[in-house]
Order: C-alpha cells, then structure tokens, then sequence
C-alpha cells in the first residue's frame, strides 16, 4: 500500500495554521472574568466541561486541517507491475499486382486468392504484436504508403482488409517497394527496423532495382525478411469470358534467387509459402523471431481519499460550531 498527495504544495497552508491554533490557545489563556474579590473560589472544584474546552480552539484546527489535506488530495494505491518495451519498427510491403488474384489458397476449406489468404494471416500477425511501430506499404507497377509507422493495430488492419489487387498496377516493383519502405522506417528512429516483404512475381517494373533496394537496406542496417507466396508452374485465376465468369490456368513465377539475396543480404530470412498453413507459420516464425526486449517498471494505481478528508474536516468544524455555542460558549 503507498500513499501520496496529488497536490502536496497546499500543504503549505498547514504552517499559517499552526500559528493560528497557538495564537488562539494564548488567547483564551488571556481571556478572564473581572469580579471585585477571588475570595472562596479556590475550593471550587473545575469540571469536565471547563477542562475540556481547553481542546476546543484545537478541533477547529484540526477541522481546518482536514479540510487542507483534502486540497492536497491524498491518494492510496498498490504497487503493481507492468512491463515497458521500446518496441521496433516493422513495415509490411505487401504485393497487389494482378498475379495475385491465383486462387491456389484456401481459408477455412474455401477457396480465396492469395491476397485474401495473406490479409488473414497477416491481421492476425499485427494484433499479436505489442508496442512495436507498425506500418504498411503496397506495391504493383507502383509503390506507395498504405499506412505510415503506427502503434494504431484497428486502423492497420483495417486498411489491410481493404486492400484490392490492381490498386498499384498490374506489375511488380520490388525494388521500389523496398525504397519506400525506407523512407517510412527513417521517419521513426529505432534500434531495430525491419521489412517483411510478401510477393508472388519477378521485379519488373520501377524506378529502383532490387539490388541498389537492397545496398541501402543493408548499409542503414535494416533487415528484410522475404517471402515468396503462391504454388510454382499454374493456377487458376476467375476471369470474365464470352460466357460469364470461368476459370484459366496461367502459369505463375516468382524470383526464388531475387528473395533469397534480400534475405541474405540485409541479415533477414527467406521464406517459401504455398499455402495458408505454411503462410501461417511463417508469421509465426517471424513473430518470435523478433522479439523486442522489455524492461520491468513498478506503476501506480491511485485511489482518491479526499472525499473522506473533506468529511471529516466538515463533520469536525460543524462539532465546534455546536459546542463553541451552546455548552462551551464564551462570554464576551
């Protein structure tokens, strides 16, 4: 149990107060009845009401008191513990170009595209994270901040499910993706900074190639983590025909080399995923892997007590106010 005042600088008042209570016990000490002889009054005994009235200017202090220790507002609480992290800088560069619309995923024994798998998986990646800066870029032809460094998990993941394949082009900038991604990580200084990124092509299209991408991400010491989603060869994409909506087969490829030397290169890991469970457990892996550390701080939750000071400071003056005028009135 600890104990404090909120506002102890009205505690100052108490000192005035003091000087006051003293002044005012000289006082009664002072005060006497003039009568023409004290002759035969010494065997007159002194009751309790004379003796205790002695106490009487003390009440009002002590009233008084109470009343500033309310201004003062003492609070209680107990020591608890909670635990502190300086977190780390995490950007996801997610792919939306149009080879990500391959239905070669399933979620909850449906069929979805690989993006659909990817906002499951990686929503529940940001909700288990805990006091890291969290920020998302997307990337096609273009690559642009979806959401910048943020410790907001609601708002990214609600972004995330927001997300539609096309959006940035139908192309894939990796390199580009990398580069902007940068840019959003020297926003926030930070002791770690970290890429995922998550595609399922071959760079071929932006202004910066992956491997000057990669050069800076390695000289600011910024680690990537890559992962190359969707099944080799052919998959099934949902097109509009002369008939309706059918199903195609085209043939699929992503830069296995191009991710593994991000990886390398930048101290991160290389990941393959070929389906939703894989998916899964690669986010997993990554969580655990990086773990910011934490420091252990005592807080404190505080109960407010003025409301029983104050009470008592009222309930003590209105006792004073009743005796100082009926059984210990004074004549002037």
């Amino acid at each position: 149990m600890m104990f404090r005042f909120a506002s102890p600088w009205f505690l100052v008042l108490l000192i005035p107060l003091l000087g006051f209570g003293i002044h005012l016990v000289r006082k009664k000490h002072r005060s006497a009845l003039r009568v023409s002889s004290l002759a035969g009054l010494g065997a007159v005994p002194i009751s309790w009401a004379a003796r205790a009235s002695v106490f009487l200017p003390w009440l009002k202090i002590a009233a008084i008191a109470l009343l500033v220790a309310a201004l003062a507002r003492p609070q209680s609480g107990e020591q608890k513990i909670t635990v502190t992290s300086e977190g780390v800088n995490i950007l996801l560069a997610l792919d939306l170009s149009e080879s990500m619309q391959a239905l070669d995923f399933r979620v909850d024994d449906k069929i979805v595209t690989r993006l659909d798998a990817v906002k499951s998986v990686v929503s529940d990646f940001i909700l288990k994270r805990d006091g890291d800066r969290i920020g998302m870029v997307v990337f096609g032809s273009h690559a642009f901040t979806q959401v910048p460094l943020t410790r907001d998990y609601n708002t990214i993941a609600f972004m995330l499910e927001h997300l539609t394949i096309g959006a940035a082009g139908p192309r894939t900038a990796i390199g580009d993706a990398i580069g902007i991604s940068l840019k959003r990580l020297k926003d926030i200084p930070s002791r770690s900074n970290i890429i995922i990124l998550l595609t399922d092509g071959e760079s071929n299209a932006g202004e910066l190639t992956w491997q000057e991408a990669v050069e800076i991400a390695a000289a600011r010491k910024v680690k990537i983590h890559t992962i190359a989603v969707g099944t080799r060869g052919e998959a099934p994409f949902l097109v509009d025909g002369l008939f309706g909506r059918q199903y195609v087969y085209r043939r699929v490829g992503v830069d296995l080399n191009a991710l593994e030397t991000i990886a390398q290169q930048s101290g991160g890991s290389f990941f393959k995923a070929d389906d939703t469970a894989s998916l899964e457990k690669i986010y997993t892996m990554i969580d655990s892997m990086e773990k910011t550390s934490r420091e252990t701080q005592k807080w404190v939750e505080y109960k407010e007590l003025f409301p029983g000071f104050l009470a008592a400071g009222l309930g003590l003056f209105l006792v004073h106010l009743v005796l100082a005028n009926t059984r210990f009135l004074r004549i002037p």
